[in-house]
């Protein structure tokens, strides 16, 4: 059997054959690989002698595939996207140190932050790196390896989950507020009070009537208040004397433990939805990104 190295073209006029192809240019195909239009139809020339065919029709500003060019670019580009493919995993699993979460603005502050010192203490040799966004960025298209996402398992086709929290929503309000306005003490005296709404732009969020209905208060409608696209926004406004708003137990108990909010009622909505660690399906992640991705699921 006639051995590969002499039966196949070097990798590099591959790539130069996949970009030619996929452009219909030899021109656009130098630019895009940083050579000469003469240096990349040098390469093509040199193909279609070791094959003894033609794969290009030369036309004037442009090149078009013949049929076995078509045949041959399709297996190209399978072959190429295989091997781009594993050599990204390889690199991934051999990076560097530091790891990237995507956040909302919410987690990042009122769950990650103060557990930062903990995190360093448990993986010193790892740098995290929290990006926030007003939406839930695609880990994929971003080169991201690790996110917060919130919802069930099947709003997450793409990715592999393990959950960190459930959703379990109840009032809280400031010291200030309760000192000037009063505590309400059943979920009806809190239809009389200002409520602050959190109105998510992208991400879906429990409503004030939504609790309400969970507490038996079938048919209550809560006062159009203050009305914030920001869940940190929310709770600064709470810490500030402005009203009453939902609280989420992940991201409020600690506020509480430490006295910035108080905590209105011993009712708690749960919706059987949850917030995860997610990472892309079928992609490899580094080892210290699986250390932070455990060490996230082991704060549950």
């Amino acid at each position: 059997m006639q051995s590969l190295r002499h039966l196949l073209p070097s990798a590099g006029s591959l790539i130069v054959f996949e970009a030619a192809g996929r452009l219909a240019s030899f021109t656009a195909a130098g630019r895009e690989l940083g050579m000469t239009q003469a240096a990349v139809s040098y390469a093509i020339r040199g193909l279609e002698d070791q094959f003894g065919a033609k794969l290009f029709q030369r036309r004037h500003r442009q090149v078009l595939l013949t049929e076995a060019g078509e045949r041959f670019h399709a297996d190209v580009t399978l072959g190429l996207s295989h091997i781009r493919k594993s050599a990204e995993e390889l690199r991934a699993r051999a990076g560097g140190m530091h790891v990237t979460l995507s956040a909302s603005t919410a987690f990042a502050s009122f769950w990650m932050m103060p557990r930062l010192q903990k995190f360093r203490d448990d993986l010193p040799g790892i740098d995290l790196r929290i990006q926030t966004a007003d939406r839930d960025l695609d880990l994929i298209a971003e080169g991201i390896p690790l996110g917060i996402r919130g919802g069930d398992a099947a709003d997450w086709p793409d990715y592999e989950l393990l959950q960190i929290a459930d959703e379990e929503v109840y009032p809280v309000a400031g010291p200030a507020y309760l000192a000037r306005a009063g505590t309400p003490r059943t979920p009806a005296e809190m239809t009389l009070h200002h409520l602050i709404h959190l109105e998510e732009p992208y991400r879906p969020a429990a409503t004030w009537n939504e609790w309400f209905q969970s507490a038996g208060l079938n048919g209550a409608v809560a006062k159009r208040g203050l009305v914030i696209n920001d869940y940190v926004l929310v709770i600064q406004a709470v810490m500030e004397g402005q009203g009453i708003a939902l609280g989420w137990r992940h991201l409020t108990d600690r506020l509480i433990a430490a006295g910035l909010l108080v905590r209105l009622s011993d009712h708690v909505m749960t919706t059987n939805k949850g917030f995860h660690v997610a990472w892309p399906r079928n992609c490899v992640l580094s080892e210290s990104a699986e250390k932070v991705r455990d060490w996230l699921a082991a704060q549950a």
